[in-house]
């Protein structure tokens, strides 16, 4: 396999995205990915971040995209960003928040916020992003969207199954209607 079909699988597993840190790791050097950029076949999403030009677009790809922009090993979409990232609770936060332990010293686009992590905080995947666990992040919204939106937000949850029974039932305790 050559090295664009390295990148190319990797970047498909991870919407379409692949980061100076990950070419890396798989032996390919930062100048061939400006050479595919110049040919057309990697797009420079931000510093460090690259994404294929042959790649169709999901719901999804922005919490990707954020987490890979933010960096670091402990990156994860958190808050109310989650609720929107699963389509709960009728929210659409102004951007996207993701949680690190440390500082971010590069810029980042307006659409990201960074917040620290708590030191507590359960990490999950969905869909293969990194986020926090979907009942701390109703609970972490709590004083920045409705109630009854949660509570909503928890039923819809444990219909679609992201909710395991006890995290639901002790969430409605908490979010009454």
């Amino acid at each position: 396999m050559n090295q664009y079909e390295t990148i190319y699988q990797h970047a498909v597993d991870n919407y379409g995205l692949v980061s100076v840190a990950a070419a890396k790791e798989l032996g390919v050097h930062r100048k061939e990915l400006l050479r595919w950029v110049k040919s057309g076949r990697l797009e420079k999403r931000w510093r460090g971040v690259y994404r294929l030009t042959h790649y169709v677009p999901t719901e999804l790809d922005r919490y990707a995209e954020a987490v890979a922009l933010v960096g670091g090993s402990d990156a994860i979409v958190f808050g109310e960003s989650v609720l929107a990232m699963h389509d709960l609770a009728l929210v659409n936060p102004a951007w996207l928040s993701v949680a690190r332990s440390g500082r971010v010293r590069r810029a980042l686009p307006d659409w990201i916020r960074v917040v620290p992590l708590p030191p507590d905080a359960r990490r999950d995947e969905f869909e293969g992003i990194p986020c926090q666990n979907l009942a701390d992040a109703f609970r972490a919204c709590r004083a920045t969207v409705m109630s009854d939106r949660l509570a909503q937000g928890v039923r819809d949850a444990e219909k679609r199954g992201l909710l395991r029974r006890a995290e639901a039932e002790a969430l409605k305790r908490e979010f009454p209607r």
